[in-house]
């Protein structure tokens, strides 16, 4: 859903630039009168002397009293549009995979519990305080973002290697697949300075 929203609105807005940028262009190089064509009536730019917005198109609506409110009306709701496609950027993660059962058939395994399922034997790790992993990718080939919170004693490229060769296996053979492409981070817990008296 999100890949289609953002295909859509890449695709309206480069539209709109190119049509605007296209006429803007056309004025700017005087086309219109040395290839003897006209531009719409309501274009405001029509030559190299003109401006794209005018004093009076400025200007035009400034001293009514709905016009503030509604500019301000306008911004909040782009604003709130950006981010709303903002956050769904971060929200994609995979609902599901499929798994084939043997018998011909996908069954289909839900996200959320290899998530859970993989999250639970990270933590289970030697030196691992905590553990967010999240499914990515299309549900017939997943991949994973996993973030590791060690703890001061842990070894780092111990860790590493146990998510790779135990866990994330595990997962990859549960779950009947080929590759499970993954992405890890590495953090360390933070400890505050103690007082001392």
């Amino acid at each position: 859903m999100v890949r289609t929203v953002n295909r859509v609105l890449l695709g309206l807005l480069g539209l709109g630039l190119f049509a605007l940028g296209g006429g803007v262009l056309l004025g700017g190089l005087d086309l219109p009168r040395r290839w003897d064509f006209g531009m719409p009536g309501w274009w405001p730019f029509r030559g190299p002397g003109d401006v794209v917005l005018g004093t009076g198109v400025r200007t035009r609506w400034r001293e009514e009293g709905w016009w503030w409110p509604a500019v301000i009306a306008v911004l909040v709701v782009l604003l709130a549009l950006w981010l709303w496609w903002l956050v769904a950027q971060r929200r994609h993660r995979l609902g599901g995979v499929l798994v084939d059962s043997g018998d011909g058939a996908a069954v289909r395994l839900d996200g959320g519990t290899l998530e859970d399922a993989i999250e639970a034997e990270a933590r289970d790790l030697d030196g691992v305080a905590r553990a967010h992993v999240r499914l990515t990718g299309r549900s017939t080939a997943p991949a994973v973002r996993v973030r590791l919170v060690l703890e001061p004693h842990a070894d780092p490229a111990w860790v590493l290697g146990q998510l790779s060769r135990e866990t994330l296996a595990h997962a990859r053979d549960s779950a009947g697949l080929d590759r499970l492409p993954s992405k890890v981070r590495l953090k360390e817990v933070r400890h505050h300075a103690r007082r001392v008296g």
